[in-house]
């Protein structure tokens, strides 16, 4: 008998149809199935299979404003004033100081389908996008590479400025981040037109510092977030100064903040947090030259003393708080590189006073 292929039967035959509509079953994204009820109503009155009002009918944004975060425009598109009045809020206080393409926000305020402040939202860095999400009605795309934001919070979110503010509408300011600046985690003063960059962790008294300088006659420029202009080039720095934020218990050391009440915060410890519009002691700046950088260090029981710092340490620590592309870092590292022509000093101290009198010295001698 001739040895081969078996011959074809009904059977066999019906059997590779099964398994091909499987593989084709498993390809298939199978959320996007629909039960027979779906397909085929039974009568008139099922009602129709749809998706969301708001993917299929989005609201149109037809408000629109610039604000200029850290002095580079943006342009927002809304369907809310309640949005516009949350950006105001937000970057309101800031002139125009760069002709940069403006960053693009496409805002909608949506109904929603609670009344209370949303969670913490959860991030997820997918270069070129950063996204933000707090569930179906509160959420944040932004493409750093096209300096574009598309957001979408709800009326519970809006009633919470802190949150919306932090979480969402703050999100496009990475596209400056990535885009045009280079971050650092330091506040900045400056006296005689000469600008110290005042660097640590978390909780080191930088913004204490930087405030007790202001109190002292200098120009204060920022107390937390400062950003490298230009790519480093004659190291010229910019920052929020129009906020001051402090720790609770900074109001021992400045009397004139004991009667205000902590700020409840979007994310982070609790704080005082005030605009320095109505601070008439205060001169503020939005930019300013750095010719000093110090890192902080209150927390040693050494004698008071400004000694040389490293610099490679001090490399390390600017780049920890980057991101972005392979090409923005490269970018924002070769900034890091130029700011750190600057002298770099580690400043030791328990006493405020002492430590603004010998930024002061620095200032004025130079050593």
């Amino acid at each position: 008998m001739k040895r081969g292929r078996p011959p074809t039967t009904k059977v066999s035959r019906r059997n590779r149809n099964l398994r091909g509509l499987k593989h084709e079953y498993e390809q298939f994204p199978w959320w996007m199935m629909l039960a027979i009820e779906q397909v085929e109503p039974p009568d008139e009155t099922c009602s129709e299979m749809g998706l969301p009002r708001l993917m299929m009918e989005p609201p149109e944004l037809s408000l629109h404003a610039m604000y200029f975060p850290f002095g580079f425009p943006a342009e927002v598109r809304t369907n809310s004033e309640i949005v516009l009045e949350l950006f105001g809020g937000l970057w309101g206080r800031f002139s125009k100081q760069r002709d940069t393409e403006p960053i693009r926000c496409e805002v909608q305020l949506v109904e929603g389908r609670g009344t209370a402040c949303p969670a913490v939202p959860t991030y997820r860095l997918m270069l070129p996008l950063m996204i933000s999400i707090a569930g179906a009605d509160n959420h944040c795309i932004v493409d750093l590479e096209r300096a574009e934001a598309k957001i979408a919070i709800s009326r519970a979110a809006a009633r919470h400025p802190a949150y919306a503010q932090h979480f969402f509408l703050g999100m496009p300011a990475c596209c400056i981040a990535t885009r045009y600046a280079t971050p650092v985690h330091a506040a900045c003063v400056a006296l005689n037109g000469r600008g110290v960059v005042l660097c640590g962790d978390s909780g080191a008294g930088k913004s204490t510092l930087a405030y007790g300088c202001a109190r002292s006659g200098w120009t204060y420029v920022s107390d937390d977030g400062t950003y490298i202009l230009d790519g480093g080039v004659d190291r010229h720095v910019t920052g929020n100064c129009h906020q001051v934020r402090f720790r609770p218990s900074a109001a021992k050391m400045f009397p004139e903040f004991e009667e205000y009440q902590t700020t409840p915060r979007a994310a982070g410890k609790p704080s005082i947090e005030l605009p320095t519009a109505p601070m008439a002691h205060i001169t503020c700046a939005q930019s300013s030259r750095a010719d000093f950088i110090c890192f902080l260090n209150r927390r040693t029981a050494d004698s008071p003393q400004l000694i040389p710092f490293s610099k490679d340490s001090a490399r390390r620590s600017m780049r920890q708080v980057l991101y972005g592309t392979k090409e923005s870092l490269e970018k924002q590292y070769e900034a890091i590189e130029k700011l750190l022509t600057a002298e770099v000093f580690e400043l030791k101290y328990s006493s405020l006073d002492w430590a603004v009198d010998r930024l002061q010295s620095l200032v004025v001698t130079g050593r």
